[in-house]
C-alpha cells in the first residue's frame, strides 16, 4: 500500500464519488437487510500489491463460486484506491462477466498503491462504499502487505461503522445488518515467500519464466564459452534463485536465507566454476537472487558477481537481469489450477465461518487446501526477514521449511565438477537405471541426478539402453559425470524406452544379464509397462538369485496412472503444452463461433482431460472413470445450441483419448455439428504426440530431482544393510512414500491401465461448478 497514488482511471467520476458519500444510506437500499445474516449478505473480491500470474483464475473462481450459492458479488477495480473511490470501481458481477479471463496474465480488474487507504479517513470511505451495495465479506488477492491492511481494516469495520452512523453519512438500521466484515486473503505473489501456503499464486509461472529465459542463456553461454549472471526476483525469499537453479543446472546460487559461509566466498565460488570449465564445461551460470548478501549484510549484486569472474577468471561474463518478466505472461496450467481452487475455497470459508470469525488465510499444503489465522501467516513471514536482518541465518533456513533446506543440499551436490572423492565404505555398488513405458519429459533430468548422487556417494553408475528389452540383451554401460551434462532440461529419453514388458524366456536371459553386470540395485524410471516390467523381475526372485535385489520404481509418465502416487513425473509438462495449444485454439473458435472437440491422451486415465479442462474452461470433459451416454451428448448439444442462441461464440469440449469406444471424438464432432446447424460450427483437435514432447516443466525437474535423490537414498540404505526390499516411490498428501512393490497387483484396476485410487477425482464437482453444471 506504500508508493505514490497512481492517475485516476478513466471511469472515475469524483463529482458522483462525492455525491455518493454525502447522501446518507438508509435501510432498503439494495443488499442491506434489517438484521445481520448468518451468511454474507454480498462478497467484494479484489487484488491489490504486485500482479501475479493466477490472480484473474481466483477471481474467476470467486466469482462463479458466489453464484453458484446464491451470493451476490462485486469486484472492486484497482485494488484499495478503487475501495476508497467506490462508485463504478465497485461493480455486481455474473458468471458471464468472468469468461474468457482464465488464460490472461496479471489482473483484469487492475491493482494500484493507495495512500488513501493508509489513512482512517480512506478506510471510512471505503467502509461507506461497501455498505453502500450491502457487501460484509472481502476476499484479497494480494502479498503480505495487502493482507496486513486487509485484516486491519476488519479490526476497524465496527468502529468505522459507529462513525459513520455517529456523522448521520449512514442509518444505524444499515450498520446494524453489517456488524462484522468478514475476511479471507489468498496469497497472490511470485515470490512464494508467505507462510500458510506451500505455494502462492503466480510462483509456478514466475518459474516458468525463468527457466525459459536460463535455457536459452544456456545455449548462448556454451556457443562463445561465456559466463552469465542472471538476477531473479524474490525480495527476502530465495525461492525463484533456488528452484531455478535445480530446474536450470546453474552452476552457483546466491540466495538472502545463506549467505556464502566463509570471508572467502569469492575464491569459493571461483575454484568451483574454474573447476568446472578444467573438465570441460562450456559455460558458467550464476543466479543471484535480489536480496542476496554475505555473512556481514553486506549486500552482493550481480555487478559484483562479474567483476570476480572477470577479474579471478578472466570469463567473458554478461549480466542478464530478468525483471519485471517474470511476473508476467499467461499464468502456467498450475497456477490456473491453484488460482481457481483457493478462489473457490475462499468463498466456501466465507459461506462457513461465523460472522466474527477471525481472518483466514486460504493456502495449499500437502496438496491439500487448508485455513490458517491470517495475521499468524504474516507475522510468520516476516519473522524469516527479521532473521536474515539480524543475521541469524540458520533460523531463517529452518523457518522456510525441511524442502527448501533439502532442495539447497541437493543442489550443493549437484553443481560440484565432480563426486567427492571419498567413497561410502564397503564394496563398491553398482546400480543400474533403465527406463520403461513411454516417453515423458523429466526422465533425463531423473537419470542426471541419480547419477551424480550415486557417483557422489561411491556407486557405479549404469545406464540400460533402449528399456528392458535393453538389458535382456546386455546393453548396459557405465556413466560418468559428465556423461549426463545438460541433460536437466532436456525432453525425451536419452538412454531409450520402449513398453516391452519381458516374458519368463526374458527373465532369465535379464537374469544371467544382471550377474554379467554385476548389478547390485536397479532405479526403474517409467510408465505403466515400466512397473509391470519391474513386478515381473522382482515376483522372478525366488527363481533367479541375482534378481534378489532392490528395485525402486519412479512414476514417470504424462498419462499420471501409476499406483502409489498422486502425481507423475511428465504430467505437469503435458498440461501446460495442452494448456498453451487449447489457448491458441480458443481464439481461432472466437472469430468464427465454432466449437471444438479436443482429444488429448491418457489412455484409461481421465487426469489430463480433467486437469487440462480446468485450465482452460471446457464446459464439458468427457473422461474414461465416467464414459459417455447418449443422454449426455444429447444434453451436452443441447447446452451449447442454447449457449450460442444467447450470443456465446465459443464452445470447448474436451475428450480423453479412452473415454469410450463408440463415441469417439469423429463421433463427437459429426454429432455436434449436425445438431448445431447454422447455429455454430465444429471442429475436433487430436493434439496427439505432441503431449509426450518438449523441455520439461520447472515443476516436473524439481520433483524428478526430489524423488531421485530419495530413491537413491533408498537403494543406498538397502545396501550398506544389504536389503532386499523393492518399492514404488511416489507423492501422497505432499510427503514422499515408498510402497511395497509386492503391493502392485493390488493396487491397479483389473480391466483398466489406472490405479484404484485416484484423489484428483475429487475435483470433479470443482470443474462442474465452475462451467454452471450440475453435480454428476
Amino acid at each position: 500500500m506504500a508508493g505514490t497514488n497512481a492517475p485516476a482511471p478513466a471511469w472515475f467520476d469524483p463529482a458522483l464519488s462525492a455525491a455518493r458519500r454525502m447522501a446518507p444510506l438508509r435501510a432498503g437500499t439494495r443488499g442491506i437487510m434489517s438484521e445481520a445474516p448468518r451468511r454474507p449478505a454480498s462478497i467484494a473480491v479484489l487484488t491489490s500489491g504486485g500482479d501475479a500470474p493466477g490472480m484473474n483464475p481466483a477471481v474467476r473462481a470467486v466469482v462463479r463460486t458466489a453464484v453458484h450459492h446464491g451470493v451476490d458479488v462485486y469486484a472492486v477495480y484497482e485494488g484499495y484506491r478503487g475501495l476508497v473511490d467506490g462508485g463504478p470501481a465497485i461493480r455486481r458481477l455474473e458468471s458471464s462477466d468472468v469468461g474468457g479471463i482464465l488464460q490472461r496474465g496479471g489482473t483484469v480488474i487492475g491493482t494500484a498503491r493507495s495512500e488513501a487507504f493508509r489513512s482512517r479517513q480512506g478506510r471510512l470511505r471505503a467502509a461507506r462504499n461497501l455498505l453502500e451495495h450491502g457487501i460484509d465479506a472481502l476476499v484479497v488477492i494480494g502479498g503480505d502487505g495487502s493482507l496486513t491492511g486487509a485484516d486491519l481494516f476488519r479490526q476497524e469495520w465496527p468502529g468505522l461503522l459507529s462513525e459513520l452512523v455517529d456523522t448521520g453519512e449512514v442509518d444505524a438500521a444499515v450498520t446494524s445488518a453489517h456488524p462484522f466484515l468478514r475476511l479471507v486473503g489468498l496469497v497472490g505473489s511470485i515470490d512464494n515467500d508467505m507462510f500458510g501456503t506451500d505455494m502462492t499464486i503466480g510462483a509456478d509461472s514466475a518459474l516458468h519464466r525463468i527457466t525459459e529465459a536460463l535455457d536459452a542463456l544456456h545455449s548462448t553461454a556454451a556457443s562463445h564459452q561465456r559466463a552469465f549472471v542472471v538476477e531473479v526476483m524474490g525480495r527476502h525469499c530465495g525461492y525463484l534463485a533456488l528452484m531455478a537453479s535445480l530446474a536450470t543446472g546453474a552452476n552457483w546460487v546466491l540466495i538472502p536465507e545463506h549467505p556464502p559461509e566463509s570471508d572467502d566466498w569469492a575464491d569459493t565460488m571461483c575454484s568451483a566454476l574454474r573447476a568446472g570449465r578444467d573438465i570441460g564445461r562450456r559455460q558458467n551460470v550464476v543466479i543471484v537472487a535480489e536480496g542476496a548478501q554475505d555473512r556481514k549484510g553486506n549486500p552482493i549484486t550481480v555487478d559484483d558477481v562479474k567483476r570476480l569472474l572477470e577479474d579471478n577468471l578472466g570469463e567473458d561474463t554478461r549480466i542478464t537481469i530478468l525483471g519485471h518478466v517474470q511476473r508476467g505472461g499467461a499464468p502456467s496450467a498450475f497456477d490456473r489450477y491453484l488460482g481457481t481452487l483457493l478462489g473457490h475455497a475462499a468463498v466456501r470459508q466465507l459461506l462457513k465461518d461465523a460472522p466474527d470469525a477471525p481472518a483466514q488465510l486460504i493456502g495449499i499444503r500437502e496438496n491439500q487446501v487448508i485455513s490458517s489465522p491470517l495475521m499468524d501467516c504474516v507475522q510468520k513471514t516476516h519473522a524469516v526477514a527479521e532473521r536474515i536482518e539480524a543475521q541469524d541465518y540458520e533460523t531463517a533456513l529452518q523457518l522456510r521449511g525441511g524442502s527448501f533446506r533439502e532442495s539447497f543440499g541437493m543442489l550443493r551436490t549437484l553443481q560440484r565438477a565432480a563426486p567427492r572423492s571419498a567413497a561410502t565404505g564397503g564394496r563398491n555398488r553398482r546400480i543400474a537405471i533403465v527406463h520403461g513405458g513411454g516417453p515423458a519429459p523429466g526422465m533425463n533430468t531423473a537419470v542426471r541426478v541419480a547419477v551424480r548422487l550415486g557417483l557422489d556417494r561411491g556407486h557405479t553408475m549404469l545406464a540400460v539402453n533402449n528399456g528392458f528389452r535393453g538389458l535382456r540383451d546386455g546393453d548396459v554401460h557405465e556413466m560418468d559425470w559428465m556423461s549426463v551434462s545438460g541433460w536437466v532440461s532436456s525432453g525425451g529419453a536419452e538412454i531409450g524406452t520402449n513398453r516391452y514388458v519381458p516374458g519368463a524366456a526374458a527373465v532369465a536371459r535379464i537374469a544371467d544379464q544382471m550377474t554379467a553386470h554385476r548389478i547390485d540395485g536397479l532405479l526403474m524410471i517409467g510408465g505403466w509397462s515400466g512397473y509391470r516390467a519391474a513386478h515381473t523381475l522382482h515376483s522372478a526372485r525366488a527363481r533367479h538369485a541375482s534378481l534378489d535385489i532392490p528395485i525402486v520404481c519412479m512414476p514417470t509418465s504424462i498419462n499420471n496412472d501409476l499406483p502409489a502416487s498422486e502425481l507423475s513425473i511428465g504430467s505437469d509438462t503435458a498440461l501446460n503444452s495442452i494448456a498453451s495449444d487449447v489457448d491458441k485454439i480458443k481464439q481461432s473458435a472466437v472469430a468464427s463461433r465454432r466449437c471444438f472437440v479436443v482429444e488429448v491422451m491418457g489412455r484409461d486415465c481421465g487426469y489430463l482431460a480433467l486437469m487440462s479442462g480446468m485450465a482452460t474452461g471446457a464446459e464439458r470433459v468427457y473422461i474414461p472413470e465416467e464414459g459417455i451416454t447418449l443422454a449426455d451428448l444429447q444434453a451436452d448439444v443441447g447446452v451449447l445450441a442454447e449457449g450460442f442462441r444467447g450470443g456465446k461464440r465459443l464452445g470447448l469440449v474436451i475428450r480423453s483419448e479412452n473415454a469410450d469406444a463408440l463415441y469417439t471424438t469423429g463421433f463427437i464432432h459429426a454429432l455436434f455439428e449436425k445438431e448445431g446447424g447454422d447455429l455454430f460450427d465444429v471442429r475436433d483437435a487430436i493434439l496427439g504426440h505432441i503431449q509426450e514432447g518438449g523441455d520439461p516443466s520447472p515443476f516436473d525437474r524439481i520433483q524428478a530431482t526430489r524423488l531421485t535423490a530419495r530413491c537413491v537414498d533408498y537403494l543406498t540404505g538397502q545396501l550398506e544393510s544389504d536389503g532386499r526390499a523393492s518399492a514404488m516411490i511416489g507423492l501422497q498428501s505432499g510427503a514422499v512414500t515408498f510402497t511395497d512393490l509386492a503391493s502392485y497387483p493390488k493396487l491397479i484396476e483389473p480391466e483398466a491401465q489406472r490405479p484404484l485410487a485416484q484423489r484428483w477425482m475429487n475435483r470433479r464437482p470443482l470443474a462442474h461448478e465452475m462451467v454452471g453444471r450440475p453435480p454428476g
